[in-house]
């Protein structure tokens, strides 16, 4: 693809907003109102037309991304506390008290990313390209992105309506669907993953890593047949063929940064641990992300903070609404860089009592005086690959050590030898493997579903741990709304 057509994001993403009104047209739900077939037919005929409509996917996918991602994927978690702000309704994910009237965000805004790629895959083979691979790419991306969405909205509902494509038309077949079973959609998720590996011409990235691509599929691969290997009874071929995925990602242009919070400095971005990030940028529309939060406002700051917590904080800005919990903090120790980059501890008193803390990993920037929460959200990142090759060699029997202390050794540094890590038990494995997620991965929008894919949910969240006998908390509730515009799609067990 051309450099000045598919690089620069924030010239694309102002381009997309522009054309992509001609493509997707999405109602309440999945109640879909038809394209116009004058558009339609007009838009889907050069390779100019393809790229504002993958770039489009982008935009939607970044909307989603901006705060729903994280309440999907950790918020439940043992990782948060209320903060010194109050609550702002977050207490009903981390004490899971959801319910049909509050159930979260629903999934209206991943079907017009799942539309947008639909629209890909019917039309993009159809359009002349000046080059067969650049074509191929962008097909790559859509049956990557579709795969991903469907990814998130199986691990949060369970069963979904499957649609597979393009909204064109009133028919209540087409607008108004039940929900598949969960084999199905696993079924169109590695169908649609090993169709994007296939398509995607290299293991190249493009600048920025905001793109998905090859490397990233194959980690989306992994993490797909982790899941179904230990969700779904797939056992050993679904982790060897997790296994072989990551250690063809593994491949590509990445390494470990030494210094762990160079990973998610602002002016870093896209860096070599980096293999998909979500982009966010100054003037973008509704760009701040779920991170402002978790920061530090005016009124709730201490006057007598000593002099490096207030040079720590620097610029106030967002809300302290909740932070890392206490239950998470103790787990980090002194010695592991990632506790100083993941968050702050702020002391009153000439540093005798504990007031709070608040997150440091993604703080963004200072613009104009002003804090901006512009941090790009990480899908994945070299590390992850790591640890899920150590996942994966544990479930098949084999040595998870090499990987565990490739992560270890960075954190800790010159202290690394206090914390090697030694293969004893599958078991024993696990725990370390699934506590070094923690550590690494913290406020990354994973720790919920790493819960869930190891089965430790009811274990180790403190609002889940005496609710041993209520299994259908680990998806989420279907809300009211959605119920009552989608009369087909019934309620998730437990929650009626």
């Amino acid at each position: 693809m051309k450099t000045t057509k598919r690089f620069i994001f924030t010239t694309f993403m102002l381009v997309s907003l522009g054309v992509t009104g001609l493509m997707t047209a999405c109602n309440d739900q999945l109640t879909l109102e038809p394209i116009s077939q004058i558009s339609n037919a007009s838009f889907w005929k050069t390779e100019d037309d393809a790229l504002g409509g993958m770039y489009g996917m982008y935009a939607r996918l970044r909307d989603q991304v901006r705060t729903n991602l994280f309440l999907w994927g950790e918020a439940r978690s043992e990782m948060m506390d209320r903060s010194l702000g109050g609550t702002n309704n977050y207490e009903r994910y981390y004490q899971n008290s959801l319910d049909r009237n509050f159930a979260g965000p629903d999934w209206t805004g991943l079907y017009t990313v799942v539309h947008d790629a639909n629209l890909l895959i019917k039309n993009v083979p159809n359009i002349p390209f000046g080059s067969e691979a650049d074509k191929n790419a962008v097909l790559a991306q859509a049956y990557t992105m579709r795969a991903y969405v469907y990814f998130i909205m199986v691990r949060t509902w369970g069963g979904v309506p499957l649609v597979t494509e393009p909204t064109e038309g009133y028919s209540p077949d087409m607008t108004q669907r039940r929900k598949a079973p969960v084999a199905d959609i696993f079924a169109l998720i590695k169908q649609d993953l090993d169709q994007a590996v296939s398509l995607f011409p290299d293991n190249a990235f493009t600048p920025g890593r905001f793109f998905w691509s090859k490397p990233a599929a194959l980690t989306l691969k992994a993490d797909v047949y982790l899941w179904t290997g230990k969700r779904l009874n797939g056992g050993n071929p679904d982790f060897e063929t997790a296994l072989t995925a990551l250690e063809d990602a593994k491949n590509a242009d990445l390494e470990l940064l030494s210094n762990y919070s160079q990973i998610f400095t602002y002016n870093n971005k896209g860096n070599k641990e980096i293999l998909m990030a979500v982009r966010f940028q100054e003037l973008e529309v509704a760009s701040q992300v779920a991170y402002q939060d978790m920061y530090m406002s005016s009124a709730f700051l201490p006057p007598d903070l000593d002099d490096a917590t207030a040079a720590a904080i620097g610029t106030l800005g967002g809300n302290p609404y909740w932070r890392v919990s206490d239950e998470v903090r103790e787990q980090f120790t002194d010695d592991d860089q990632r506790k100083r980059a993941t968050y702050l501890d702020i002391y009153t008193n000439q540093g005798q009592d504990f007031y709070g803390s608040i997150m440091m990993k993604f703080k963004g920037t200072v613009i104009g005086g002003a804090r901006q929460f512009l941090d790009d959200f990480i899908v994945y990142r070299y590390a992850d690959l790591l640890l899920m090759i150590a996942e994966a060699k544990n479930a098949l029997g084999q040595d998870p050590s090499e990987e565990m202390n490739l992560v270890r050794s960075r954190a800790y540094g010159e202290h690394a030898a206090d914390h090697v890590f030694t293969s004893t038990t599958p078991e024993a494995n696990d725990d370390a493997i699934l506590k070094e997620r923690l550590l690494e991965l913290a406020l990354e929008g994973k720790r919920w579903w790493d819960l869930v894919r190891f089965d430790q949910a009811f274990e180790r969240v403190p609002s889940l741990r005496d609710r041993a006998d209520e299994r259908y908390l680990l998806l989420f509730p279907i809300s009211e709304t959605t119920l009552s515009l989608e009369p087909n799609v019934e309620q998730n067990d437990g929650y009626n």
